[in-house]
């Protein structure tokens, strides 16, 4: 652990604290309706053609039930829109390698992991998808599925803010200014950056070249990459236009850009907590949420970071060096440090992105990354989903709290009583059943055996990473496990399906039941949502729940190959 990653580290927290603020107060201009913008004398005009061409009164707001429906339905209509796209792309233009169509089963999983921003793939993108595919039928959802889910943060964040109240905002109208406002410029400026660095941007056919030993011939990949990346990473997409991601020099060429990467998936995620704490009027309980992502965040990545670096026992016992750590699978440009914090970022956020196989950390340094997904990545978070998910232990850490002191839980002046507490642990319940039921149907049935390159416990974790990773909507991949099978595509997409949308829906009822309550005098006996006392909570309720549902399987998998692996046995 030198000195230099330290550096990183501290320059990365330091750049994250001073845009949370400005994030923060942008927000709240996109997510008021009447608020005023930069973009406005451009974007106005065609906002209100947008509602006029849907139909929508911008005015009139929706209840939770009408919002929720909302969403749901834009995600089916989406989801069926890239399907036929994904099963007719032979037939469609932009197709210069010309690819045929995605069978049923994957073009099912790869429509499904698009809607939920899980981005999934069961393929290598360069091989598979035109440019069209990518262009038209990804990054369509790229937008719209992380908007909406920012959308659902705000609708959430109204329910906690107002009192004696029916409705919780207009989706249509969140999905429209979240759109235009906030991800189309930042992605557009952040694309040119990236074209600056050397990411490709073109619509070549791919190149032909000859080997060193001149005996052969190479194919190299070309296509609108930088475009699909800036919004892959803004919007917690993770999805790769090349199957190795952030790992190819074509989508993350220099220090510069994997930094600003990791950087931008924070980005939307820390400014939402600051714009809870604006909303709330309790700008103190904003920080005391980000402190505790904050937190989790840092002991996430010197966990992976400190393993990651000691390297790999066997090779010692081997005697080979070791001075650079465990290099297996991660780019000698990034090494160590910028890989740990890379798979942390990523999967405490449900991005997915990789800039290194996660198949071949050591057993604790991909723990790390599974646990964060099993969280629920709530640390930052997806953009938007890391909010709503975050305060779900919120509303349980105060329920705790009001146990323990023998009072009705208050949040924010507002009473938990059992509606709240069952929806929010009906929502913790949706996640872990889908991640541990789908495994457990995996790990002992004959379809999900074969897809294994590894048995033992890593086998386990390899079956285990993919659905926490679906049933999270995160995306990235242990990469050893074959995935691309009838049983694989549908129960994953199945799993995703389940971890975006059953999820929402308790979470919204719980914000539309907030909204009807009024708000009652602080007293003495109040529980204070700011401070120390209540980020220590918070981070307790949080690891206590994780680890009630996820350590005894994560104790069969990586956990008893960190000790084998101790030993000097190989699987």
């Amino acid at each position: 652990m030198e000195y230099f990653g330290w550096l990183q580290l501290i320059v990365f927290v330091i750049a994250l604290a001073a845009i949370t603020k400005p994030m923060g107060l942008y927000l709240m201009r996109v997510l008021d309706a009447g608020g005023k913008t930069w973009f406005d004398p451009v974007l106005k005009p065609v906002e209100r053609l947008t509602y006029r061409l849907m139909g929508v009164d911008s005015s009139k707001e929706q209840d939770w039930k009408q919002y929720t429906v909302a969403m749901l339905l834009f995600s089916l209509v989406g989801c069926l829109f890239t399907y036929a796209i994904l099963r007719l792309q032979h037939l469609l233009p932009l197709n210069p390698q010309a690819f045929g169509p995605l069978s049923a089963h994957l073009a099912f999983n790869t429509a499904v992991s698009f809607t939920t921003n899980t981005n999934w793939q069961s393929y290598g993108g360069e091989s598979t998808l035109s440019y069209f595919s990518q262009m038209v039928g990804l990054v369509f959802h790229n937008f719209v599925s992380a908007a909406a889910g920012i959308a659902i943060a705000a609708a959430v964040v109204r329910g906690i803010a107002r009192h004696s109240a029916r409705t919780l905002g207009n989706f249509w109208v969140d999905l429209v200014r979240v759109t235009y406002y906030l991800l189309l410029p930042i992605c557009l400026v952040l694309a040119v950056f990236l074209v600056s660095q050397g990411v490709i941007q073109n619509f070549k056919p791919y190149t032909r070249a000859l080997t060193l030993d001149w005996t052969a011939t190479q194919t190299i990949a070309q296509g609108p990459v930088a475009s699909q990346v800036a919004i892959k990473i803004l919007g917690t997409n993770g999805g790769g236009f090349m199957n190795a991601n952030a790992a190819h020099p074509f989508e993350n060429p220099t220090p510069l850009s994997n930094f600003l990467q990791m950087l931008s998936i924070f980005s939307i995620g820390s400014g939402l907590t600051w714009y809870l704490g604006h909303m709330t009027g309790n700008q103190k309980h904003g920080w005391a949420v980000w402190i505790t992502m904050l937190l989790l965040f840092l002991g996430g990545i010197l966990l992976c970071w400190r393993v990651e670096a000691g390297g790999n026992p066997i090779h010692q016992q081997l005697g080979v060096a070791v001075a650079g750590g465990n290099m297996e699978g991660k780019e000698v440009r990034f090494g160590v440090f910028n890989s740990a914090l890379f798979a942390v970022v990523t999967t405490d956020a449900s991005c997915g992105a990789v800039n290194a196989m996660h198949d071949s950390f050591a057993p604790l340094g991909g723990f790390v990354p599974l646990f964060n997904m099993e969280l629920g990545e709530i640390i930052f978070g997806g953009v938007g989903a890391g909010l709503y998910g975050m305060l779900v232990f919120v509303v349980l850490a105060v329920f705790i709290a009001g146990l323990m002191v023998g009072r009705t839980p208050e949040y924010l002046g507002k009473k938990i009583e059992a509606y709240e507490v069952k929806m929010a642990m009906l929502a913790l319940l949706v996640l872990s059943v889908s991640i541990l039921g789908f495994a457990a149907w995996a790990a002992v049935s004959p379809w999900g055996l074969t897809g294994l390159s590894n048995f033992g416990p890593h086998g386990l974790t390899e079956i285990l990473y993919a659905y926490s990773s679906g049933t999270g909507n995160n995306g990235s991949a242990f990469a050893g496990l074959n995935a691309n099978t009838l049983w694989y595509n549908t129960t994953l997409g199945l799993a995703m399906l389940i971890g975006r949308f059953l999820m929402i829906v308790p979470i919204m009822a719980m914000a539309g039941s907030l909204a009807q309550k009024k708000v009652a005098p602080l007293s003495s006996g109040t529980f204070p949502v700011s401070g120390g006392t209540f980020v220590v909570l918070l981070i307790g309720t949080v690891l206590l729940i994780g680890a009630l549902n996820f350590l005894p399987v994560l104790t069969l998998g990586p956990v008893v190959e960190h000790f084998l692996m101790g030993q000097g046995k190989l699987f």
